[in-house]
This record gives C-alpha cells, structure tokens and sequence, in this order.
C-alpha cells in the first residue's frame, strides 16, 4: 500500500490538526482510526471463535491465547490486499484470519456471523472505548477548569447582559457556572448513554436462523460472545443493532458541542475592543494579524466555534443512518464511516476550549468600569433601575415601574447617572430608603443613595449559586 506524508492527507484533522493536537488525535486514533477499526474487527471475530469454543467446553488459556495471536497477526495493509480481490471488506478480514488462524480453530472464524455482528458490534466497542478512555476524560479537564473558574471568580462583579445591552448585575463566576451546569449534565449523559452502547450475534436478518443451526441457545452464544468485548445485546436487531443506541450517545455529544461553541462565543464577544472585559493568553511571539501588529485575536474561542459549525451539521446524517430499509440496506456504509471524524473534531474542540480556559486573563478594573456603565452607551449606572422599582413597588407603589422608567428617561435626556437622577426625586429615594431600612438592607436612610452608587451589591445570589453549583460539579466530576 502506498505511504504518504500527513500534508498529502485530504483533512485538516489528518494534518493541521493532527500536529496542533498531536496528544487528542494520538489519543482518539487509537480507537477510531482505520487501523484502530481493522484491529477492532478483528479482535471481534476472536471474540467470536472463543465464544464457539467456550460453548463446546474447549475454550483452555492455551487455546484463547493461539486465538488471540492469529488476530494480532493479522495487519490492516494484509486485510486490504485481500479486499482487491474480494471486493468485500469481511470477508477480506475472514480470509486473512484464517490464514493465520491454527488449524482447529478455522471453521469457527465468522461461523454463524453475518457482516454487521461484526461491524456494529465493533463500532459499538470502539465508541465506547473511546468516550471512555478520550471524550470523557477531556470533558471532565474542561469541565474541572470551568469549576475552578466559576469559584476564584464567584465574586467578581460583571453587568448581566441581555440582547447585547446591559440588564442587571451579576458575577463572572456566576456567568461561568451556567456553563459548569449545562456541560455537566451533558457529561453525566454521555457517560450512561455511552456504557449502554450495543452489538449483536444474530445473523443475516436478527432472527438468529444460522446460529439456530450451531447450538440450542443462540442468544447465550451471543452473550458470551458479546461479554468478551465488555457490552450486552440489543434487544431487537434486525441485520443491524438498533440504531437509537449509538443516535442518542452521538446527539448527546453534539449536545455537548453546541454547549462548548456557546462558551466560546460568549468568551469570544467579552473580548470585544468595547468590552475587554477578558483576554486569551498570548505567547511572546505569537502574531494576531499579518497586517495588524497590535491584534490580539480571540482565535482560539473562534476555533472552537468553527469546529462546531464544521461538525454539527453532521447530526443530519446520523439521523438518516436510523432509516434502513427493511432488515437492512447499505445506505449507512460510507456514512457511518465519519463518526469517527465527528468525534476526533469534538475532542479537538474540547481540547483547545481547555486551554481558552487554563490561559484566559480577567481584567477586574475592566468590568468594575463596565458594571458603572462606562462605555455602554447606556446611562451610567443603569443597571440599577431595577432595584429601586422593585423597592419602590414593594413600598406600596402601584406605578413603580413608570416612575423609575421616567427617571431613567430623564437621566438619559440630560446626560446624568441614574443614581444622580435618582437623588433629585427626594420622595421617590425617600420611600425606597425607608423599605430598604425595613428590609435590613442599610442601617439609615443616608445610605440608600450609596448603594445605588455600587451596583456590585446588588447581585442576588449569583457568588453563591457559582460556588454550589462548581462544588456539586466537582463532586460528580470526581466520584
């Protein structure tokens, strides 16, 4: 077969990816590469010798291990060779095993099996090794930094925003945490959805007609057929394992995706010039424009959600790959094959979303003069409209929110603050004053003009609920 350098490769994650991050590709490759896939297949048709041999009581160590070395044996350059000839995948993969395969042990490669007992249940086998030992290790790193985050910033006051404008004060640990809760129950899901994962050993149309010539209990050949790859059968298949199960587990990821791509664009948009609210690491001689010396780009967080929009569309297909005809059809054989591309594109992403992460600097004067209302192009101090109509309404006030909108109107007319604008109104701040009071809010009335001067105090529980959730998501991340 012929070799070729990376750079020849058609895609980016066989080149430009797979150097920018060589540990995520090196690591995803060893399940879901096309060698990872013939090794795969192979160790399934041992799987399926051992289970015929430990069913007529001939199953010895010494006997697994002759099995076992014949699949080693067996490289991806020889199963393709075979397949010029063939013109058919397993049965290229059948041919080269047993020309390996001991004398004794020849008539039980793929007895029984059609195609798909070994295709599925490898891709089954493969998936599920790889949300283990790959997709999910690197979502619960990410997801552990997004704690960290979410708990040293717990109580750096940031302006809420809603519509791109400023709404009310909240915590840049608290923004974070929305991400800590979202990606946490995704990476719970993925878990359960992934370790569910199915195969099956029931021949050319599910109903077992083949193995019923082989023994009494087909469906117990296929449980320990099935037990030597760690997974249990489907409950119904047809040529094929339900499709649902490994549907689900690939739309929660893309779930997943799209929570990460949300991250990223938020952080992206606090990177504005007019926001700078944060920044992504820079290397000493990294470059932000070929043209720009002074760019700092926010590539990284773009990256990511490139990734997305590259990858997500892909739903679509595995959606179509639940539609087969009958017992079964091929329509599924040269798409199903982009899995794997899916999910080296997701870890990939998830990858560099970490280090977004691990680098980000905060600049707190940056969203202490944001909070203020400086550069909002809103009125400054704005953000605390909505404390004192709530106070003022709770006064017995049944027009609050028109008053304080009238305030604001003023304050916006003629160039003031909302809390000088709010001082002018002396019966208004002075209701508000005597409720705050009431409430414990501040111990004298004089003090009701200051904390309308320091929007950082009116955040709700946006430190605490950043904390709680970073501590339940930490918790689940390491049990």
């Amino acid at each position: 077969m012929q070799e070729r350098s990376i750079f020849q490769n058609i895609s980016p994650l066989d080149h430009r990816y797979s150097l920018s991050e060589k540990d995520v590709f090196d690591a995803v490759s060893g399940w879901l590469s096309e060698e990872a896939a013939v090794r795969a297949n192979l160790k399934a048709e041992a799987a399926l010798v051992a289970a015929h041999l430990h069913t007529r009581g001939r199953l010895t160590e010494a006997a697994w291990r002759l099995v076992d070395e014949a699949a080693r044996a067996v490289t991806p350059r020889e199963v393709y060779a075979e397949e010029k000839k063939t013109r058919h995948n397993v049965r290229a993969l059948v041919n080269a095993l047993k020309r390996k395969m001991p004398d004794e042990f020849k008539a039980f490669v793929h007895l029984g099996a059609t195609s798909v007992d070994i295709l599925d249940t490898s891709l089954a086998y493969r998936m599920k090794g790889v949300c283990a030992g790959v997709v999910l290790p690197e979502l619960r790193r990410l997801e552990l930094c997004l704690c960290d985050f979410a708990e040293r910033e717990a109580e750096t006051p940031q302006a809420g925003r809603t519509h791109g404008q400023h709404a009310v004060p909240i915590t840049l640990g608290f923004a974070v945490a929305e991400y800590v809760s979202r990606l946490g129950k995704s990476i719970l899901e993925i878990e359960r959805l992934s370790s569910g994962l199915r195969g099956k050993l029931a021949g050319a149309v599910g109903a077992y007609n083949a193995l019923s010539m082989i023994t009494a209990d087909p469906e117990e050949l296929e449980r320990v057929y099935l037990a030597e790859l760690g997974l249990e059968p489907s409950e119904h298949s047809t040529q094929l394992v339900e499709p649902e199960y490994m549907l689900r587990l690939l739309l929660e990821i893309n779930t997943a995706f799209g929570v990460i791509a949300n991250l990223a664009d938020d952080l992206r948009h606090l990177q504005r010039s007019e926001i700078a609210e944060l920044s992504e690491g820079f290397a000493g001689e990294q470059v932000g424009s070929s043209t720009m010396p002074q760019k700092r780009n926010p590539w990284n967080s773009e990256h990511v959600k490139s990734l997305w929009k590259a990858f997500m569309p892909r739903v679509v297909s595995f959606y179509m790959d639940q539609i087969s005809e009958h017992q079964r059809d091929l329509s599924n054989s040269a798409s199903q094959r982009f899995v794997a591309d899916y999910v080296c594109g997701f870890c990939m992403a998830v990858s560099r979303m970490r280090g977004v992460i691990e680098g980000i600097d905060v600049d707190r004067e940056r969203l202490e003069y944001n909070l203020g209302g400086g550069g909002s192009g809103g009125i400054q101090g704005g953000v605390m409209a909505e404390p004192a109509y709530i106070l003022l309404a709770e006064s017995g006030e049944n027009e609050a929110h028109e008053i304080v909108r009238r305030i604001t109107l003023a304050a916006e007319s003629e160039g003031l603050s909302f809390p000088q604008a709010l001082r002018r109104e002396e019966a208004v701040l002075r209701r508000i004053a005597g409720k705050m009071l009431e409430l414990g809010l501040i111990r004298d009335k004089a003090e009701a003009s200051a904390f309308f001067e320091n929007p950082a105090r009116y955040s709700g529980l946006a430190a605490c609920k950043a904390r709680t959730i970073a501590a339940k998501y930490r918790k689940l991340m390491n049990s």
